[in-house]
């Protein structure tokens, strides 16, 4: 997978991982960091999430990274945010209004000085969004990226992977002791059966799906 097949969903409006609605795990978990009041927070792989939007109202100013210059023009015009923006280096192009950043570009072309700002970490649809091949090398990027591990939250899917082809794929909890036990404490915080309010993954074949919730903490 590459990043042409990233842009082709893009553009061809291909996003049902997209979600129209502030996720409901964020609501209910993201507390359990126990961030400073204020501090910035890095959201990889963000595409037009409207988490990014209610992670501000929490007072936190927002860093994303987007490889689709679809998704990024989207989410501001969608969003009635006038973006302020400029050209960074290795075609990365920053996209800016007030506190919410999203830079638009190759997240492996990220440098630690760029997130370092970064106090916490959400992730709902980056691991998740790479094939198996890829994700050794995202862990490891994400790692070299924050010298001192950040309290990461963290949403993947578990389901049979011969059942159904990615995207999203299925990242059991064993391949996130693997990627972060290292340097995190990892907890599983919630197991939940969506198969049935997704019944388009059931017509994809699958027989079950479960959400699964990690804390990750240093």
């Amino acid at each position: 997978m590459d990043k042409a097949f990233w842009h082709e969903r893009w553009e061809n409006n291909q996003i049902g991982f997209h979600q129209q609605e502030t996720n409901s795990h964020l609501q209910r978990f993201w507390g359990k960091l126990e961030l400073p009041a204020g501090c910035p927070v890095f959201v990889p792989l963000c595409g037009k999430s409207r988490d990014m939007l209610w992670l501000r109202e929490q007072g936190h100013p927002v860093l994303g990274i987007e490889i689709s210059p679809r998704a990024v023009t989207d989410f501001f015009t969608e969003n009635g945010l006038q973006a302020e923006v400029t050209e960074l280096r290795d075609g990365l192009q920053r996209w800016a209004f007030d506190d919410l950043e999203i830079l638009c570009g190759d997240l492996f072309a990220l440098q630690p000085d760029d997130v370092s700002r970064c106090r916490g970490i959400y992730d709902r649809a980056s691991l998740i969004a790479l094939p198996p091949a890829m994700r050794p090398d995202y862990a490891v990027k994400m790692n070299q990226l924050f010298a001192e591990p950040r309290p990461t939250l963290l949403v993947t899917m578990e389901y049979p992977q011969d059942q159904m082809k990615g995207p999203p794929f299925s990242v059991e909890e064993t391949e996130v002791q693997r990627y972060y036990g290292e340097r995190y404490q990892v907890q599983d915080i919630l197991k939940l059966d969506i198969l049935e309010e997704n019944p388009r993954f059931r017509e994809r074949g699958l027989s079950h799906l479960y959400e699964r919730v990690y804390l990750l903490q240093p």
